[in-house]
């Protein structure tokens, strides 16, 4: 099985999780994330680099995932439960609270 990577981090404002998708941009959907191969790390890395200068997505890392029946699935059980989102409901004064969702400016330009 050959070994491909995607991109993760926390977009800055909201917290969201978010996956750079094949088009440069940072969206919350796991499944629209760019797939890296072990020989594109050149793209990879100055995929890396351009985030890092916009400042607005924190925390990114390199995922190992997997093609599973044509979904794209983590290695680690901890990018699988970041994934699917909070494991509790996030409250605010008894209410549930719904987080503002990454903007339509989540482009960033390699």
């Amino acid at each position: 099985m050959t070994s491909i990577e995607i991109l993760t981090g926390n977009e800055l404002t909201s917290g969201a999780t978010v996956y750079l998708d094949h088009g440069g941009s940072w969206v919350e959907d796991l499944q629209s994330a760019r797939l890296f191969a072990k020989e594109e790390v050149a793209a990879r890395d100055a995929a890396i680099d351009a985030t890092k200068a916009t400042g607005r997505i924190v925390g990114v890392e390199i995922e190992e995932v997997a093609l599973f029946e044509g979904q794209i699935t983590p290695k680690r059980l901890r990018e699988r439960i970041r994934a699917k989102g909070p494991t509790a409901p996030l409250t605010l004064n008894g209410e549930i609270y719904d987080r503002q969702h990454l903007g339509e400016d989540g482009h960033v330009s390699i």
